[in-house]
């Protein structure tokens, strides 16, 4: 019966997002074109990105609330420094984007504070960092320098968008750290049973670390993809990006009490998101009120997904 469960919860993301699909395909023929299907694979990219750093976090039982504004402050600390540092911003703003979500991470492992507690606060930090550096506003990426050192995040490679190209080619590195090495190996037996792997001598606390310093890490590139598509980078760029993020990491079909998850369906959650968004906005509804929907589906996919087993008491 478990088998059964699982079989049913690994492709339950994979038959919602055909679903969807089909759904939105008959009430709109011109969905299903190649340049459609190409633009809303490239559009939820920036989503998958900074959801997919989180993904090692949530599998560790904890959750990062801080991906939407490091995604801000890396877009800002791109458009400052690009014109000055030239490619050297770019890795700048990834560094500032593994600190965050160090410190986070020490908040957690060191002091003993709970995850989101720890992420919320540093959203807060990252926030003011992010308007300190912009100085409160959203500054332009000259198209010169966007060229020069951004080409790879926007345009096309042989008809296909580079955001897409930089999206696979995450899905591929992160899926092999997760997947065929010791570290993912951790990270999913600390979100199955932390004690166990503390008893057989595993540092944990610097495996979180490391896990938190990715998310940082990806939700920074997200925030460079998206000044790099904007063309301006802003402290408030990411803002509408929290939910969704978390919602897709859920919704692919990632426990969120830990153990469980890999990043193609975080990709496939992204996409799933995206996809709604879509059809929402075909039948007028605001962008507002789609952060309603949204938690109506991260209610619904944690209530799928999570394992209560661990969870003996509910507060």
């Amino acid at each position: 019966m478990e088998q059964k469960n699982f079989e049913i919860r690994t492709w339950l993301p994979i038959i919602l997002l055909v679903t969807l699909i089909i759904i939105i395909g008959i009430f709109d023929h011109g969905f299903f074109s190649a340049a459609n299907l190409l633009t809303i694979s490239a559009d939820t990219m920036t989503l998958f990105l900074m959801a997919s750093g989180a993904t090692f976090v949530i599998m560790m039982g904890g959750i990062d609330l801080s991906v939407q504004a490091i995604a801000s402050m890396a877009s800002c600390i791109l458009a400052v420094y690009i014109g000055q540092l030239g490619f050297a911003a770019l890795p700048l703003a990834l560094f500032c984007g593994a600190l965050a979500g160090l410190f986070s991470s020490l908040m957690s492992t060191k002091l003993r504070i709970p995850s989101f507690i720890a992420t919320l606060a540093v959203s807060g930090v990252v926030l003011s960092v992010g308007f300190w550096f912009s100085e409160e506003r959203s500054i332009s990426i000259p198209a010169t320098d966007r060229d020069a050192y951004l080409w790879w995040a926007v345009g096309e490679t042989y008809g296909l968008p580079n955001e897409i190209i930089v999206g696979l080619i995450v899905v591929v590195l992160l899926s092999i750290l997760l997947q065929l090495t010791p570290f993912g190996r951790i990270v999913r037996g600390i979100g199955a049973q932390e004690q166990a792997v503390i008893a057989s001598g595993v540092n944990v606390d610097r495996i979180k670390m490391i896990a938190f310093a990715i998310s940082g890490i990806m939700a920074a590139l997200a925030g460079i993809v998206m000044g790099a598509r904007l063309g301006s980078g802003s402290p408030t760029l990411a803002n509408e990006f929290l939910l969704p993020a978390i919602s897709a990491v859920v919704v692919g079909g990632t426990a969120i009490t830990g153990g469980v998850g890999t990043i193609w369906r975080t990709l496939i959650g992204a996409l799933i998101i995206q996809v709604v968004r879509i059809g929402m906005t075909f039948v007028g509804i605001s962008v507002f009120a789609q952060q309603i929907v949204f938690g109506v589906l991260l209610i619904a996919a944690v209530a799928v997904t999570m394992d209560r087993a661990k969870i003996l008491v509910v507060k």
